[in-house]
């Protein structure tokens, strides 16, 4: 029996085949060729067309019968991960009557901030253990307010991965994790979170069927499912934002246990089994894919926007005049040819809209201390590298302040981690034992679904096969040399009345 994991980023769209028999990946596919296009038709805004991401899941699933001779037939479930924090709003068909407003977009962060001070802030935290911030609701007040005849033509709103799964099967659904991201879950009820549609003058008729993240959520449209080449009873059996999904990939499960990944922006995730929250919001806390009544399980996050953003922009940077762009691999061999510490050269990775460790405030990207005559390439590199994870550890500061901590750390070994340079400085900085594993959110999606369909009696069950590929220690020495480098680094950050905001005019 086969079960399929799409994971919907805002890059690509990798789907991922798993034979839950043997738990070893079949296939795997990353559509289109290319990284999709984020739309910015003003500063701080970021869109992409929600009907590409459907085509591009439907071409992938055909390559995955067509190039790899996958039998589309054994799948018997879907499990969908997906970019978290985006708006999709559709008509009673499905269809999205305007791009979707994704992650990275700061638009509706001011009305974030007027909803909670409408809420109280003491009365926000307790029940959505934060700010509603620039996620979900506050995107979906935005159009309200500022595009009312599109918002007339809504029938539902809907997180990236719910818009897939209802175009899978015809069926309008949310989850109760995909709440939680959207500053919509009541965490002490345990329920949808009424106060924050109240506050912003939204119907609660907007909202979908509320669903858990795993279980039989709803069945593929017979019709979609033959165009497909898929059975016609496939189920879609498990849905989760990208963050707590790469957790569930890296059998991030119990409290004290740790997750990250360094993509287009970095995160460090930790599980905990207390509704914790920063007092000045700089973490955020969802509901863990495997949180239960009987059981609880939140997920704080730690989130950097401009992580592999930047490792691309330098990429393109560095290219200029290539007839191709360099790789990846070449990157990595430059930033090793620099020393620890990049001659004083110093980055700040904040130029990927409002940055949550600064309050929800506009950050831009900075370099300190940059010499023409000493820095080159290598250097500009490992500073890039080095002002990412120095950026992590400033938010895993303050994770630790809440106490969600531990001191191993696991991450998929891909992106970012695939640098040693990169690696030994997280390791370092952190002073945490990193775990790289050979795993991916499409992977851990098939897995998901697997066991939301029932195949795995425990999701313990569900990772067996799962191996640990490498073990990075952080060594004494490195760790007070980066410990130094980390401390420079965050003097040109301030922190003024406790609102931990940034300071730009430090940056050049």
């Amino acid at each position: 029996m086969y079960f399929l994991g799409i994971d919907l980023g805002s890059s690509s769209i990798k789907l991922s085949v798993l034979d839950a028999a043997k738990g070893t990946t079949v296939a795997a596919v990353s559509v289109p060729d290319f990284e999709m296009d984020i739309v910015a038709l003003k500063f701080d805004w970021a869109e992409q067309d929600p009907s590409a991401w459907w085509q591009y899941v439907q071409t992938g699933i055909k390559a995955l019968g067509a190039k790899h001779n996958v039998d589309l037939k054994k799948i018997a479930g879907i499990g969908i991960a997906y970019q978290m924090h985006g708006l999709v709003l559709v008509d009673e068909n499905m269809e999205p009557v305007r791009p979707s407003i994704i992650w990275c977009d700061s638009r509706a962060a001011q009305i974030g901030d007027a909803a909670y001070n409408a809420l109280g802030h003491a009365n926000s935290q307790s029940m959505i253990l934060g700010s509603p911030g620039n996620f979900t609701a506050s995107k979906i007040k935005w159009v309200k307010d500022n595009e009312p005849e599109v918002f007339a033509k809504a029938k539902y709103m809907m997180l990236p991965g719910d818009f897939i799964a209802a175009k899978l099967s015809g069926v309008a659904q949310t989850s109760t994790s995909g709440l939680s991201e959207a500053s919509l879950w009541n965490f002490p009820n345990g329920r949808l979170a009424v106060e924050v549609l109240d506050a912003m003058e939204l119907p609660a008729a907007i909202i979908p069927e509320i669903v858990p993240s795993f279980g039989i959520q709803a069945t593929v449209d017979p019709a979609i499912a033959a165009q497909l080449g898929l059975s016609a009873d496939v189920k879609i059996t498990y849905r989760a934002g990208d963050q707590p999904n790469n957790a569930l990939s890296l059998n991030v499960l119990k409290p004290g246990e740790i997750a990250t990944t360094a993509g287009t922006s970095a995160v460090i995730y930790a599980v905990t089994e207390k509704d914790a929250y920063d007092a000045t919001n700089r973490v955020n806390t969802f509901l863990h894919v495997n949180n239960t009544e009987a059981q609880k399980a939140n997920g704080v996050l730690l989130c950097i926007n401009g992580a592999g953003s930047l490792y691309q922009w330098i990429r393109r940077t560095l290219s200029v005049g290539s007839a191709e762009l360099i790789s990846y691999d070449k990157l990595n061999a430059e930033a090793a040819k620099a020393e620890a510490g990049s001659k004083g050269l110093r980055f700040y990775p904040f130029g990927n809209g409002v940055e949550r460790i600064f309050n929800n405030k506009p950050a831009s990207s900075g370099i300190q201390n940059l010499n023409f005559n000493i820095h080159q390439s290598p250097e500009l590199v490992r500073a890039a590298c080095e002002g990412i994870v120095f950026a992590m550890n400033y938010g895993f500061d303050v994770m630790k302040e809440i106490g969600a901590s531990g001191t191993v750390v696991r991450a998929g070994k891909a992106n970012l981690f695939l640098s040693p340079v990169f690696r030994e400085i997280f390791a370092n900085t952190t002073q945490t034992t990193v775990e790289l594993y050979n795993t991916s959110g499409a992977d851990g999606a098939a897995r998901g679904a697997a066991y939301g369909f029932g195949y795995y009696a425990s999701l313990t069950e569900a990772f067996d096969e799962l191996q640990c590929l490498e073990r990075i220690e952080p060594n004494a020495a490195l760790s007070n040399q980066y410990g130094d480098i980390y401390q420079n680094w965050k003097e040109y950050i301030t922190i003024e009345n406790k609102q931990h905001e940034y300071n730009k005019t430090s940056l050049l």
